[in-house]
């Protein structure tokens, strides 16, 4: 199936990130929020990324006035078009809230129409049960969308060998690196890149060292281009801890338990940048 109209339910970080790559691609894009306002901040950002874009002679200003006039807007998932081939949810990271989503679009899409999921960690084929798991996909993108090349492509048990094709061609038809993964807690990403955040949380809250150093540590130890505590703020402490419930409750091994400190900031609601504040203030 040859996509040709996306619908993208969410504006947030992720959210309008993937709404600006396939609009830049020339998709024709709904982007769908619960109310205006926070279409708005969506659009606001999209055209700040563009803007930036342009500064850095990636694209000109031509580019930019059509790729915004690539995007539609949708309030309310309700509303959404049936005549999608791909809807890719990008809200917050709670499976009920998706799967409360997933039963409104199973009443919209068409018998053919792809559902994907840009989760970063729950189980695609626990959220494959509101739709048909066959049509269903996890397209985990990086952020921030527009700068990183990564797509983690999710199976869920049943999703068909056709919905997969379709979405990992895709994947390089927006200038996409797509790499395929089977159905575990954490996918590859996230099982790898939030343990060793949280094992930092547990050398800052042992006293190993300070948040600096751990960070210089694997900046300048491990090449990494930014420190591990620097990253946690980027991504959102909740959003580390979230991740961190699921691989602790996914595998039931306690090498995956969130530190104590990490819970004690969520709390706080002490975030990281989204909030001013996390190991580091903004």
């Amino acid at each position: 199936m040859e996509i040709k109209k996306v619908a993208v339910i969410g504006g947030g970080t992720m959210g309008n990130g993937i709404a600006h790559i396939f609009a830049l691609y020339g998709y024709e894009t709904i982007l769908c929020e619960s109310n205006e306002e926070l279409y708005q901040k969506a659009i606001s950002s999209i055209t700040k990324n563009l803007d930036r874009q342009v500064t850095k002679n990636l694209i000109d200003a031509q580019k930019k006035e059509s790729t915004l006039n690539n995007i539609t807007k949708c309030i309310g998932a309700e509303n959404l078009s049936s005549e999608v081939e791909l809807y890719i949810e990008a809200i917050y990271e709670n499976k009920d809230a998706k799967l409360n989503l997933f039963n409104k679009l199973k009443n919209i899409a068409k018998n053919n129409s792809i559902i994907a999921t840009n989760t970063s960690s729950i189980s695609i084929t626990e959220l494959s049960t509101a739709v048909n798991p066959e049509n269903f996909i996890g397209m985990h993108f990086m952020n921030p969308v527009p700068v990183m090349k990564l797509v983690e492509i999710i199976r869920g048990y049943s999703t068909s060998d056709e919905t997969f094709n379709t979405i990992r061609d895709l994947a390089i038809k927006l200038d996409k690196t797509p790499v395929e993964v089977f159905d575990y807690p954490g996918f590859i990403s996230n099982r790898v890149l939030m343990p060793m955040i949280n094992e930092a949380i547990f050398a800052l809250m042992e006293g190993v060292a300070s948040k600096e150093d751990i960070d210089t540590v694997m900046k300048l130890g491990m090449n990494h281009p930014m420190g591990p505590l620097t990253l946690a703020d980027f991504i959102g402490l909740d959003v580390c801890l979230s991740i961190m419930e699921v691989l602790y409750n996914g595998y039931n091994d306690s090498k995956y338990r969130p530190c104590p400190l990490l819970k004690k900031m969520v709390a706080a609601n002490k975030l990281g940048r989204k909030t001013g504040e996390g190991f580091y203030k903004y």
